[in-house]
């Protein structure tokens, strides 16, 4: 297919396909790419990034400015010699334009049916009211009631209505409009965390993962990382309540904590284009402008673009004027 650029063609025998993008605790990228590094599993093909994405900026390490990169879109395999069903396994390193979408998951899709697929999987967060100390709940969604039987032995909590924003909730129904059938897996998150990488979510649902593929995983590595960040976040946090009252955290601790946490951030490439775009299309729409806000509040970030969002309708008042 055009658009598609194969290094090998593996034979495949009737495999899972597994696809995940960065967002909210990086859940499903981390999850995603530790369980291609655990199986070793093996590179074939990309979607060309040029038509789906733009350089927005360099990177700077150590004081030296680096060549810009596109974010990749890249296709692994790997065989399952215990007799299971076989993987690919999807991975980007950034969300693409979504006015793009349509297109960018018809060539996923189209190296799904070439291999034959036989159900998509796709991973998320799902932002809680719990403790970072906790360990999060596994929630699931699927494109039928026959999948959600079949899962539901696995004690996962269902999630009966809402919405999976992003990829990594388009693409699942994008798949079953072509006639493909598959589950989400979603690991809670604690509330002020959610721009924080979070290796305890991407645990849950890879453990979770494994069980349902019948597949064996080394996590220790990603148990070290979980530990890690806990400790991390117990010093902020230990830090922050000096001289505060003892007691549980409410929202006006949460809305604190989510402003502190800015020394842990890592918001994801993709969330970072998302609000470019949305700064471009209130530019020339003030409209949009209510978009604008509401992505900046979800991942907390207003204060570091308040002079530009204000700019916007000072902008428009002179034009006005």
């Amino acid at each position: 297919m055009e658009g598609i650029k194969f290094s090998k063609k593996p034979r495949l025998k009737t495999p899972y396909l597994i696809c995940a993008w960065p967002g909210m605790g990086e859940v499903a990228f981390k999850a995603a790419t530790y369980l291609v590094e655990q199986l070793k599993a093996e590179e074939f093909a990309e979607i060309p990034p040029e038509d789906f994405f733009y350089l927005t900026g360099s990177v700077v390490q150590k004081g030296i400015l680096n060549v810009p990169q596109f974010p990749y879109s890249k296709f692994y395999y790997w065989k399952n010699k215990a007799g299971g069903n076989d993987l690919i396994i999807f991975i980007s390193n950034a969300q693409p334009d979504l006015a793009k979408a349509d297109e960018y998951c018809k060539r996923i899709i189209h190296v799904a049916k070439t291999f034959k697929a036989k159900t998509i999987v796709s991973f998320a967060a799902m932002p809680q009211p719990i403790d970072h100390t906790q360990q999060p709940k596994v929630w699931f969604t699927a494109t039928s009631k026959e999948i959600i039987n079949s899962l539901m032995k696995y004690n996962f909590e269902l999630l009966a209505e809402g919405q999976i924003s992003g990829m990594n909730g388009l693409f699942l129904g994008m798949a079953k409009k072509e006639g493909f059938g598959g589950f989400c897996l979603l690991g809670e998150i604690p509330l002020y965390t959610i721009q924080i990488e979070n290796p305890k979510a991407s645990y849950a649902v890879l453990e979770t993962l494994a069980r349902v593929l019948k597949i064996e995983i080394d996590f220790n590595g990603l148990l070290d990382e979980s530990h890690g960040m806990e400790g991390e976040i117990n010093k902020l946090l230990d830090y922050l309540k000096l001289g505060a009252t003892p007691g549980p955290i409410g929202e006006e601790d949460i809305e604190k904590i989510k402003k502190s946490l800015t020394q842990l951030t890592k918001l994801p490439l993709s969330v970072k284009e998302n609000i470019e775009r949305l700064f471009v299309l209130a530019k020339a729409d003030i409209a949009k402008a209510q978009e604008l806000k509401a992505e900046l509040d979800k991942w907390n970030v207003y204060k570091e673009y308040e002079d530009r969002f204000l700019d916007l309708f000072k902008k428009k008042k002179d034009e006005n004027n």
